[in-house]
């Protein structure tokens, strides 16, 4: 870390609400928009939950990961999910040492800060599923030895429309492990030309330092966070209005799987961040609206023939937010 890094991480620290604020600008030096994905993976952060990272390839997801890791100055490990890769590749596996006579664990990628899934329905549901008790439990358990993982830790996992060939729908126990679901677009026509200038400037996606991306915010600033957000207010009302959202998600006609009541605590746990990045120490009904598409998107099953009609999740949450008196 260099000198003129060290005082901005020394006055960020007194402050983490402004700190967390400052990774916008940071990322914004290696990604052009997605500002609505780099907010909900700062949120994702505060609650201690994961993201799933949904866009077509080249929209700068994998980017966006390595961006936000340098920026956090957190350990980053990347796994390339692939239809051939096995569960011990993710977790780790007893090794066998012939010097010693012993078997010996070798930790696998899981063992980080921020893991960067890459793809991850591309590989099948065997495999995916042994991120679960690793996103759940923050722990791997190997030869009946449970692990601890480092903190914080936070899956970022990145997918491909399901369209696309060669790919696998996560299962719905897996999914519901994932606080957001962020859809990163396509940019517009400006954006894209930003990206374009960038790279005919020199601009190297591989070499985040010499874009100038420098950590705002660490460990420290997020344990900080956390501990704010705790403290923050939510009144019964603001309670009963996010069970009622939920609970119209089961009798949507349009649904075959609404949202459990663990995504009611999600999204509860995300409204609780995203006011306090705000800058409140009360959460109110706009926070809940604000962040009930990520939270609930994935959490829902469409019924056949709503998907065939051109039913979306996004177009059902829309519909019950509508539909759902928010109290005053």
């Amino acid at each position: 870390m260099t000198d003129q890094t060290a005082p901005e991480r020394a006055d960020a620290a007194t402050d983490p609400r402004q700190a967390l604020g400052a990774l916008r600008a940071e990322i914004g030096k290696a990604v052009v928009g997605q500002d609505p994905a780099v907010t909900g993976l700062v949120v994702a952060l505060l609650c201690g939950g994961h993201v799933l990272l949904e866009g077509v390839p080249g929209v700068a997801k994998t980017l966006l990961i390595r961006a936000l890791s340098t920026a956090l100055n957190l350990e980053t490990k990347r796994i390339q999910f692939t239809p051939d890769l096995m569960p011990g590749d993710v977790t780790g596996s007893l090794v066998y040492d012939a010097r010693t006579a012993e078997f010996s664990f070798q930790p696998g990628p899981v063992f980080t800060n921020l893991l960067l899934a890459d793809e991850i329905n591309r590989t099948p549901p065997k495999t995916q599923a042994s991120l679960l008790e690793a996103m759940e439990e923050h722990q791997v358990t190997v030869d009946g030895q449970p692990r601890p993982l480092p903190v914080p830790f936070l899956v970022a996992a990145t997918q491909n429309p399901l369209e696309y060939e060669g790919t696998y729908p996560l299962p719905e126990a897996q999914l519901d492990r994932f606080l957001l679901k962020l859809i990163l677009p396509l940019p517009d026509r400006d954006q894209e030309f930003q990206v374009l200038s960038r790279h005919a400037a020199g601009f190297n996606p591989r070499d985040l330092h010499a874009a100038g991306v420098r950590p705002v915010a660490g460990p420290a600033e997020l344990a900080a966070a956390r501990a704010e957000i705790a403290k923050l207010t939510v009144s019964p009302e603001v309670l009963a209005y996010i069970v009622d959202l939920c609970r119209a998600t089961r009798t949507s006609p349009s649904l075959s799987l609404g949202v459990s009541p663990r995504g009611a605590t999600a999204l509860l746990a995300a409204s609780r961040a995203w006011a306090w990045l705000a800058g409140r120490d009360y959460v109110t009904p706009d926070d809940v609206k604000a962040l009930a598409l990520p939270t609930l998107r994935h959490r829902v099953q469409l019924r056949a023939e709503a998907e065939m009609e051109g039913v979306t999740a996004d177009s059902v949450i829309q519909a019950v937010l509508a539909q759902t008196p928010a109290p005053r």
